[in-house]
């Protein structure tokens, strides 16, 4: 007989954006003249940078002709786009992180979901709350963690106190954890920590044997001089913290998939007997045995991005959204409500003064606009709402405009 994995019956409820694609659904079969505005999920809408299609569509052109096909790509990625990234996104920065640390994966979500694999299972994990699921879910699904609480919190995990007292960047634990996963610039909350905050989980993980996840998908969005834009500008970070960046809200890779992970050679797990384990040989033998790699015109496409004329049209989408985040924020402060995130964030995330999906529920159905409801992300988002600020500046005065009849 074929038993299911039990560990996936202990996840309490759908994924958060599974249920709101579902309710999202059924206000539609009510009322299919609607013509709703989605600011919830944190998808792109604006087409990729001019120099990405293009190198796309000579990468593809290529994959045409005999003489310059090719098959199979390394495993980690091609040296041309390691390469890339270890100049733009790490030497510009004064980080010392080599092309053979960089491993070219098809997005953050894919790598920080897979990396808990290299653990065993009785790691230690602790996470923000409010958090993105996909750092507890894998975990739970790997066996890490015993059933949910009423609260939704599962035994097991360490939970990092995020609220308005600490700007919603958490310090490091008191409580025993083996592994930390932290987002800057944080989603769902929009917030960014300090070089100094920084400094404090990387001596708590060199004091304790511990290792930190970090989660800088959104460091393109980083505008406020003294932010550290990547965990690696803290010196000592490179022996206790793995780093995960993508293309998809960079250069609007979210349907063209590419991202990457930094394992540094000298970041380091133990064994039973406390001596020190490379984690990268450890990613390694899964990439290889797991994993094919990213199409080719696609890494070219995202090594386009990282040119001078990638940069700045990446640079111009990317403000864009940054102004809309901006839109979002200053109308929802005209009514008393105080804001996290906007000026180094795509996302605004504000107190609603209700239940969540209550909130959800009244936007989507009186303003025809789509939220994400915070108690989605963990218990102490419960009260909270995240708003996305990406679709076009149209769209996003628009739905303001509703929701602002609805605030009164």
């Amino acid at each position: 007989m074929i038993r299911a994995n039990p560990n996936y019956s202990k996840i309490q409820a759908n994924y958060l954006f599974a249920e709101i694609a579902a309710r999202v659904k059924a206000c539609q079969a009510e009322k299919p003249s609607a013509r709703l505005i989605r600011l919830g999920i944190g998808d792109v809408t604006q087409p990729l940078p001019a120099a990405c299609v293009e190198a796309l569509e000579r990468a593809s052109a290529e994959m045409g002709a005999a003489e310059t096909f090719r098959g199979y790509g390394p495993d980690y990625g091609y040296a041309f786009l390691r390469e890339a990234i270890a100049k733009n996104d790490f030497e510009t920065r004064g980080c010392d992180i080599s092309p053979d640390e960089i491993f070219v994966s098809d997005g953050a979500k894919c790598d920080t979901g897979n990396f808990q694999e290299m653990f065993d299972s009785s790691a230690r994990i602790a996470v923000p709350d409010p958090v993105y699921p996909v750092y507890v879910d894998s975990n739970v699904m790997a066996g890490r963690t015993g059933a949910a609480a009423k609260s939704g919190r599962y035994e097991g995990i360490v939970y990092l106190e995020c609220n308005e007292e600490n700007g919603f960047v958490p310090a490091p634990p008191k409580t025993p954890a083996d592994v930390a996963y932290l987002c800057f610039p944080n989603n769902p909350t929009g917030a960014v920590a300090s070089r100094e905050q920084l400094a404090a989980w990387v001596e708590w993980a060199r004091t304790n044997d511990a290792l930190i996840l970090f989660d800088a998908a959104y460091e393109a969005f980083i505008r406020e001089e003294g932010v550290p834009h990547s965990i690696y500008e803290i010196p000592g970070a490179k022996e206790v913290a793995v780093e995960f960046r993508s293309f998809s809200k960079t250069a609007g890779f979210t349907g063209t998939r590419c991202g990457y992970c930094v394992v540094p050679a000298q970041c380091r797990a133990f064994d039973s007997a406390g001596a020190r384990i490379p984690l990268q040989t450890l990613w390694k033998r899964r990439q290889s045995t797991k994993f094919n790699g990213v199409a080719y015109p696609v890494q070219r496409a995202a090594e386009a991005a990282l040119s001078a004329e990638g940069r700045a049209q990446c640079k111009a989408l990317v403000d864009g959204y940054l102004a809309n985040a901006a839109i979002v924020a200053s109308r929802l402060e005209r009514h008393g409500l105080k804001c996290t995130g906007a000026k180094n964030s795509p996302y605004v995330w504000f107190d609603c003064g209700m239940d969540s999906w209550e909130f959800f529920d009244k936007v989507l159905r009186n303003a025809e606009v789509v939220v994400t409801p915070g108690v989605g992300f963990g218990s102490n988002g419960a009260g909270f709402i995240r708003i996305s600020a990406f679709n076009s500046r149209e769209n996003v005065e628009e739905a303001m405009d509703r929701i602002e009849k609805i605030l009164g």
